[in-house]
């Protein structure tokens, strides 16, 4: 399958993104399904190696809606990109994943990550966005500000 980043530039598939997701959110309304279409249309969008929502739990983070490779089910909250989001409550970019400390490997291919948090109506973090990528520092500030962008359009969700 040829994605339809090929002809398109980042921002472009991003803004396709964006409106895709708002409309499949509002005729949607159940919290899995929706986020699984999230990260469906990222996936068929944008050139990601793996794209997928880790929620928040009292003592860890559990995998949740996904594409990509088979994923770690369960993250430590002292360890790793998406713990460290959580309690910074920012997005985070990683340009080498092998040099971020405490990095947890679930996928040896993956070499980028940037992971956004998602927040309900209360500003409270729900879920982590974790998006990977098989290219060093391939993630930048467009990509920063348009997943921020989806990340707040799941706020209602919760």
């Amino acid at each position: 399958m040829t994605h339809e980043v090929d002809c398109m530039t980042k921002k472009d598939n991003y803004i396709a993104s964006i409106r895709e997701v708002k409309t499949r959110i509002e005729k949607g309304g159940n919290l899995i399904s929706d986020l699984g279409n999230i990260t469906a249309v990222l996936n068929k969008r944008m050139d990601y190696y793996w794209v997928g929502f880790y929620f928040v739990e009292k003592d860890r983070l559990v995998l949740g809606p996904f594409q990509g490779t088979p994923a770690c089910v369960f993250l430590d909250l002292n360890e790793g990109v998406c713990s460290a989001c959580l309690r910074e409550k920012k997005t985070i970019i990683v340009p080498d994943v092998h040099k971020f400390p405490s990095h947890i490997v679930c996928d040896p291919n993956s070499k980028s990550e940037i992971v956004i948090p998602c927040f309900d109506s209360q500003n409270t973090i729900r879920a982590i966005l974790d998006i990977d990528s098989d290219k060093l520092d391939f993630f930048d500030e467009t990509d920063k500000n348009h997943l921020e962008e989806i990340a707040e359009l799941t706020r209602n969700l919760w």
